[in-house]
């Protein structure tokens, strides 16, 4: 019997360490945290542009491959759709962990399909794709203050008392990914809607 299609977890960001710590980078903190957590190291990918970790979630567990495209966040797709070809994952078991301004600092929500809300890593993988019912765990960074562009608070550190909580919301967006994949959408939606 052959063995299931892994699950495709993509981690949204930009690559290079002047990056690293922005609020657009949440998704590669998760990915990070998600390999750690499974003992898994990311290597680059001999196909595409990507920095991928292949193993399981733990001992018997789903098998996972865990991706940090390294193309800017707008070309994001290309390397995502090449992986879930290479690895013959369907959309529904893509998952994308990005930043997202209309959900406030500290929330999460998870969802399948649905817009892009002018996130360019996410219209760049539903292109790619060739469509949006993969599924997404959308990590809170709030609106930026004042008049501040949101391109640029997007691609700004976190302030200084979001940093003292950042360690712990990335650990429950990674507790969030590993939720949906053992026990389905529905499971994590009631379980981190509720906060």
């Amino acid at each position: 019997m052959t063995d299931v299609a892994p699950w495709l977890v993509v981690g949204l960001g930009n690559p290079g360490p002047e990056y690293a710590r922005h609020r657009h980078n949440v998704g590669f903190m998760v990915a990070d945290l998600l390999a750690q957590r499974a003992g898994l190291r990311f290597g680059k990918h001999r196909r595409t542009v990507a920095d991928v970790a292949e193993g399981r979630l733990r001992v018997g567990g789903p098998r996972l491959v865990l991706v940090k495209p390294l193309t800017f966040m707008n070309l994001a797709g290309g390397p995502v759709a090449g992986l879930a070809q290479f690895y013959k994952v369907p959309r529904e078991q893509v998952i994308a962990v990005h930043d997202e301004l209309d959900i406030p600092w500290t929330q999460l929500r998870i969802k399948q399909g649905g817009g892009e809300g002018g996130h360019n890593g996410l219209r760049s993988m539903s292109s790619s794709l060739g469509g949006k019912d993969y599924l997404r765990v959308r990590f809170g960074i709030g609106r930026p203050p004042g008049r501040q562009n949101p391109a640029d608070f997007v691609l700004s550190d976190f302030a200084a008392v979001e940093r003292k909580e950042l360690d712990y919301f990335v650990d429950r967006a990674a507790d969030a990914v590993e939720m949906i994949i053992d026990q389905g959408l529905e499971a994590a939606q009631n379980r981190y809607h509720a906060e």
